[in-house]
């Protein structure tokens, strides 16, 4: 387990550089393995270097699809996440962070194709807020909302929620609502939240 200060959702990817000697030992015991990978988690509380960190439950595997080794136990990683994971129970930490841990596949429910083209309309016109703001112009909106989202319900959200400029806390909500249902309640959420936050910052100036 790689307990980290930022949030991976499905579809993203995860660029690293490794030092700390526990998790240079935590790089070489995965590429080591048939299929190279490990768990990320939010850290609650706490640092990313030392230990001692309180972790959040919900967290995703990510797979090693890149690796440079500059020697001295110093690597430079590429990981596209794999799929979304919540811990069972922690392990010692000996010689670096070790879970049991269980996939997480979406909860039953159903969101539809308008509740999906509501979110996107959200997203634009909080783009709109903040080009007003920033006194900028705005790319094609096929373009700016990126081409090529995942079909399936669930994932769309994740690469939505991806799109947005929300804090650590709303972006983890997202992550581990139990289904589609929930994380577009989530991810409508934080969208507003950082609406607020910008009409207030504009209402300032």
């Amino acid at each position: 387990m790689f307990p980290l200060q930022t949030v991976l959702l499905p579809g993203e990817e995860l660029p690293l550089r490794v030092f700390e000697p526990r998790y240079s030992a935590l790089v070489r015991d995965c590429l080591a393995t048939d299929d190279p990978g490990f768990g990320v988690v939010l850290i609650a509380r706490g640092r990313e270097v030392g230990g001692g960190d309180e972790r959040h439950p919900v967290g995703v595997r990510v797979r090693i699809a890149v690796h440079e080794d500059y020697g001295n136990g110093q690597y430079r990683l590429n990981c596209p996440v794999q799929h979304r994971i919540r811990v069972v129970r922690w392990l010692e930490d000996d010689p670096y962070p070790r879970a049991v841990v269980e996939e997480w596949p979406d909860e039953p429910g159903s969101v539809t194709a308008g509740d999906i083209g509501v979110v996107e309309d959200e997203i634009w016109a909080l783009y709109e807020l903040i080009a007003t703001v920033r006194e900028v112009e705005l790319p094609d909106r096929s373009a700016a909302l990126g081409p090529g989202l995942p079909d399936d319900p669930g994932l769309r959200l994740y690469a939505l929620a991806a799109l947005v400029p929300i804090g650590a806390a709303d972006k983890y909500a997202v992550l581990a609502a139990p289904g589609p249902v929930q994380r577009l309640a989530a991810l409508r959420e934080a969208i507003e939240t950082v609406s607020a936050m910008v009409r207030f910052q504009y209402s300032g100036e």
